[in-house]
């Protein structure tokens, strides 16, 4: 097992503490070329939204946090990682989506093949950051970002999002279905019969990504989560879960986390990618159940059980809510179905948990109920799970 190599994190964000790099060791021209795509981008969005309005534009993820991804070319380093923006603005954060989104949303796809990365901005508001409940997404935006335009200390006043303790159990099952989503789109790039260099690194970031988030959700559910992805992996090398295959663990956070700091393309072939698709799959079902039996309080020994048990999966969220999602998600089917109470994503969590990993269980009856229309087959529900993500991601 290799293990990354640490040095020193950066300090948590905050008024008095900014993050000092976008990178932990990119070269100067890459730093300068991320805050010189950042400051346009600030222009851009000042030219959009009303000085008034516009409290703060803010760099989160891995750039936000000074572990952004450092790609080697010919060319030199470039940057790998999404720019993800908070964009904060003064009142509903529904209304100035209407008011600004089209704008906003035309400002990403224009800038986003010019700078040859992912550009996405989320209009919110700082109220509803301040009062909002602690996630992982907002845990690590207070805890690592970078103030683009507006007041240094604009998340001053965000402290209860800083304690990692207060992450709920069910950011973390998230966290993990979105990952072994992942796995389960890189599955159908293995299957395909051209496999493509292109599939090959969509299989191979997939993979990395699930890597990562395997231990990463281990210390989310023992209140143990850090921002920094290297004080991670040097906690998760103080975790002794019997339960768990942690040797498998920790060596597959410490490809994530070199993947994550230093991604590369993947040479390797199809067959050794499916491999390894074979041996994190088998350690994220193991992941997932002791997650699982740990958040819901019952043991789930195979994930059809999983899948076919009828507990509640998302007790945190509000039956008249769902239902209402539920209809605008699935259409009137949704009104007369026996899960007319339960949150959008827990179809998610019961189909992934067969797809991914017990397909052959998977019958038609089961996957129609779930996604409310004819499907037949685990081959053709994949249509179906996708549009599903793409919603409740």
């Amino acid at each position: 097992m290799t293990t990354p190599t640490l040095t020193t994190p950066c300090p948590a964000a905050s008024a008095a503490s900014p993050i000092a790099r976008y990178t932990r060791d990119g070269s100067d021209a890459l730093e300068n070329r991320i805050r010189e795509t950042c400051e346009e981008l600030g222009r851009a969005v000042r030219a959009i939204v009303p000085a008034d309005q516009l409290r703060a534009l803010v760099l989160a993820g891995g750039y936000g946090r000074g572990e952004g991804g450092v790609l080697s070319t010919a060319d030199g380093d470039a940057p790998y990682n999404d720019l993800e923006f908070f964009l904060l603005i003064e009142g509903s954060p529904r209304l100035n989506e209407k008011r600004y989104g089209a704008a906003i949303h035309a400002l990403e796809q224009r800038m986003t093949p010019v700078i040859g990365i992912d550009v996405e901005f989320k209009i919110t508001s700082l109220e509803k950051l301040r009062s909002g409940a602690t996630t992982m997404f907002s845990y690590d935006l207070v805890s690592g970002h970078r103030v683009v335009t507006g007041p240094a200390d604009i998340l001053e006043n965000c402290a209860h999002h800083l304690d990692a303790r207060r992450i709920p159990a069910h950011e973390a099952t998230r966290l993990l279905m979105n990952r072994c989503s992942g796995l389960l789109f890189a599955a159908g790039r293995l299957a395909k019969s051209d496999f493509s260099q292109e599939d090959a690194d969509f299989t191979a970031r997939n993979i990395a990504k699930a890597q990562l988030a395997l231990g990463d959700v281990v210390l989310a559910a023992l209140g143990r989560y850090h921002w920094s992805c290297l004080t991670r992996h040097e906690r998760l090398l103080e975790i002794s879960e019997p339960a768990l295959p942690m040797a498998d663990i920790l060596e597959f956070h410490s490809t994530g986390v070199t993947f994550k700091l230093h991604p590369a393309p993947h040479g390797a072939s199809r067959e050794l990618l499916a491999a390894l698709h074979r041996r994190v799959c088998a350690t994220a079902w193991k992941v997932w159940s002791w997650l699982e039996e740990k958040r819901l309080g019952r043991s789930f020994p195979t994930p059809e059980s999983y899948a076919f048990d009828p507990l509640t999966k998302c007790p945190e969220t509000h039956a008249v809510k769902n239902a209402l999602l539920r209809l605008r998600t699935f259409g009137p089917a949704a009104c007369y179905a026996g899960s007319r109470f339960r949150y959008p994503r827990e179809t998610l969590f019961n189909t992934l948990s067969v797809l991914l990993w017990d397909p052959a269980s998977a019958s038609g009856r089961f996957l129609s109920q779930q996604f409310l229309e004819p499907i037949p087959d685990a081959a053709s529900a994949m249509p179906a799970y996708a549009r599903l993500w793409a919603r409740y991601n």
